[in-house]
C-alpha cells in the first residue's frame, strides 16, 4: 500500500500524457511562434536618415508594431497601448523597448511626439528590409499585430493589437519574471 501512494500518481500521469486525448491549457496569451525566428543583424533606417545599429534589436525585451507607410490612427491606438503596458512593468520596464517599424516613408515630422521619447522609430526598406519583415508571420485578414522579440534577436510572440494590452502585460510579467536573459 505504501509503495502504491508513489506508484499510482505515476502511472496516471504516464497514462494521461501518452495515452489520453487530454493536454494541459496553454497559459500564454498570444500566439507563440514556433519555432521562434532569429532575426537577422541588419541596419534598419532611422527618421533622420541614418541607419540603426545592427544590433538595435538586442540586448533587451522588444515590442515590435509594423507600420505601413504612416502612422494612421489605429497605430497611434496601438503605440499608446504599448506606451501603457511597458509603464504598467514597474520596475522591469527599462528591460522592454517599444518599436515602430515601418515599410516607407513613415509618420509626420514631430513624430513620435511628446510622451514617446522611448519609442524606437525604424525603418525596414529595399531588399533587406522586404527579407527581415517576411520573417514575421502575417496576420489573418490583415490584422495588425505586435510581436515580441527576445533579448537574443528571437521573433518568438505575436498578438493582435486589437486585443489590447492587458495579455500582452500579463504574459511579459512572465517572460521577464522567467527569463535570466536581458
Amino acid at each position: 500500500m505504501l509503495a502504491s501512494l508513489f506508484l499510482v500518481p505515476f502511472a496516471a500521469a504516464v497514462w494521461l500524457y501518452y495515452f489520453s486525448a487530454w493536454r494541459p491549457a496553454v497559459a500564454a496569451h498570444g500566439e507563440l511562434i514556433d519555432p521562434p525566428r532569429l532575426l537577422p543583424a541588419i541596419a534598419l533606417s532611422l527618421p533622420d536618415g541614418g541607419t540603426a545599429s545592427p544590433d538595435v534589436l538586442r540586448g533587451s525585451w522588444s515590442l515590435i508594431y509594423l507600420a505601413g507607410n504612416s502612422c494612421a490612427e489605429s497605430c497611434t491606438k496601438a503605440l499608446a497601448e504599448l506606451a501603457r503596458a511597458r509603464l504598467a512593468l514597474d520596475k522591469d520596464a527599462t528591460r522592454v523597448q517599444r518599436v515602430l517599424l515601418h515599410t516607407g516613408d513613415c509618420c509626420a515630422p514631430g513624430f513620435p511626439g511628446p510622451g514617446d521619447e522611448d519609442l524606437l522609430v525604424l525603418g525596414a526598406t529595399g531588399a533587406g528590409g522586404e527579407a527581415f519583415l517576411a520573417l514575421f508571420p502575417r496576420a489573418p485578414y490583415g490584422t495588425a499585430s505586435i510581436y515580441v522579440v527576445d533579448p537574443r534577436g528571437n521573433l518568438m510572440m505575436r498578438h493582435a493589437a486589437a486585443d489590447g494590452a492587458q495579455g500582452l502585460l500579463k504574459d511579459l510579467e512572465r517572460l521577464l519574471r522567467l527569463s535570466s536573459i536581458g
